[in-house]
């Protein structure tokens, strides 16, 4: 079986592909490919290995030979999935390898916003304690995450590990309902109760018609002035433009983004120009990275291994 990994620069260059090449004859990798080099790529694959690379209808029927689409991830909204059932490609994807990752990162960005570990050690580091005519210098200060509400917007796997962490520093957890659901279910609160009682907003919703846009100018004004925002779900559940007007105007006190509606981002994305010019400095932004710890990737490399076995089988 030849193997044809289209974009293995998605993952850390200290992944190991030992498991998948143990499974197969031929394993070919490239570190990146366009649309237009799929087809020259793969036209003698039997296995395609990707992570973002869009395979359309259109390029399913040019690749006779192909019998198995492994996605490297969960989403499966880069393939034609119709397409490839008619032609009797089999596909499937990944899941369940990040979820210590994903909720490592929110509590290390939450803890870094609320306990401001930076800024005490900056303090330090410019010797303001060494000139403290008191034992301690107090700086910008801290504050606990035990008697806080956390609203969870999403409540998977994610969600529910999210949720069990913020219950182990004493945070209130309020795990929010469908936005459009007519009836409360047991446990949950409607959505516009948690948006409005929240003191961290955490989303762990997947990215449908139904969620798109969800944190709007609408949704954030229902927010507290002091509220944060933590998006490690989809770009476009938030609402660029509004959440910019948000921030710049303190509707909300702070949002820290793993995700954005285009990856990579333009250069003149409104968040990302905002941030670099310095119009605002209540944003923190990573680069779609907590999902990805060392052992989460090779997580979800070995499950590519364990789907081809058991396709092979």
């Amino acid at each position: 079986m030849q193997v044809v990994f289209l974009d293995q620069q998605t993952f850390s260059p200290k992944i190991s592909l030992d498991n998948i090449e143990s499974e197969v004859s031929n394993l070919i990798c490239y570190a990146t490919t366009t649309q237009d080099q799929v087809i020259e790529r793969c036209m003698s694959a039997d296995i395609i290995i990707t992570n973002k690379v869009i395979l359309s209808k259109e390029i399913l029927k040019q690749l006779p030979q192909l019998k198995l689409i492994c996605i490297a991830a969960t989403g499966m909204n880069n393939v034609d999935l119709p397409a490839a059932e008619a032609l009797g490609v089999s596909v499937n994807n990944v899941s369940g390898y990040s979820q210590n990752s994903v909720c490592q990162y929110v509590f290390s960005q939450m803890l870094e916003y609320f306990s401001n570990t930076s800024h005490h050690n900056n303090n330090t580091q410019q010797g303001h304690w060494q000139n403290s005519p008191t034992f301690c210098f107090h700086g910008e200060g801290s504050q606990e995450l035990a008697g806080k509400k956390i609203g969870i917007i999403g409540y998977g796997n994610l969600g529910k590990s999210v949720a069990s962490i913020a219950q182990a520093f004493g945070m209130e957890v309020l795990i929010a309902e469908r936005p459009y659901a007519t009836k409360i279910r047991e446990n949950r609160h409607s959505f516009i109760h948690v948006l409005q009682q929240a003191d961290v907003i955490s989303l762990h919703c997947p990215q449908t018609p139904e969620t798109e846009n969800l944190l709007n100018s609408k949704t954030l004004a229902l927010m507290k002035t002091s509220a944060l925002l933590i998006n490690t779900a989809r770009g476009g559940i938030v609402n660029s433009h509004d959440l910019l007007h948000a921030l710049k105007n303190n509707i909300i006190s702070h949002a820290i983004l793993d995700v954005l509606e285009q990856e990579p981002p333009s250069a003149n994305h409104p968040l990302i120009s905002a941030l670099t010019n310095n119009e605002i400095n209540n944003l923190s932004l990573t680069a779609h990275i907590a999902w990805a710890s060392i052992e989460s990737q090779q997580r979800l490399i070995d499950l590519v291994a364990s789907n081809i076995q058991n396709f092979m089988k």
